[in-house]
């Protein structure tokens, strides 16, 4: 998780109601997103894969190479994303180095996870 403090200043905020989606699976993005307030499950081909709750990042492929969504993230409980955009990650990565390492823990487990996934579901 990430410390949502770190998105405190000049962050644009977007409100899912519980049951709609933040993004879809195929949706063009170029965002990441961080949980603030709720719960919100992620699908991969209409496949829970993981729960997100406060601290957690979505979407962080889509900042760091813009394109089609991997995964759908729907809400689960009415949430509170922080929407992060190249230059506020850019600024993040300068001054709290910790962060960037962090965003890459988080994509290479999810990488694991979902390349685990696919390999139980083609046994």
């Amino acid at each position: 998780m990430i410390p949502i403090e770190l998105f405190s200043h000049k962050s644009e905020t977007v409100h899912v109601a519980a049951g709609e989606a933040l993004f879809r699976e195929g949706e063009e993005g170029s965002l990441m997103y961080v949980l603030n307030t709720g719960n919100a499950e992620v699908f991969i081909k209409n496949r829970l894969v993981e729960t997100l709750e406060h601290g957690s990042i979505v979407g962080e492929v889509g900042l760091v190479s813009p394109g089609p969504h991997s995964a759908s993230v729907i809400a689960k409980t009415d949430c509170e994303f922080v929407a992060v955009d190249e230059k506020r990650f850019q600024f993040l990565v300068q001054q709290t180095p910790f962060f960037a390492t962090r965003v890459m823990r988080i994509m290479a487990e999810r990488l694991r996870a979902t390349d685990k996934l696919l390999s139980a579901a083609n046994a």
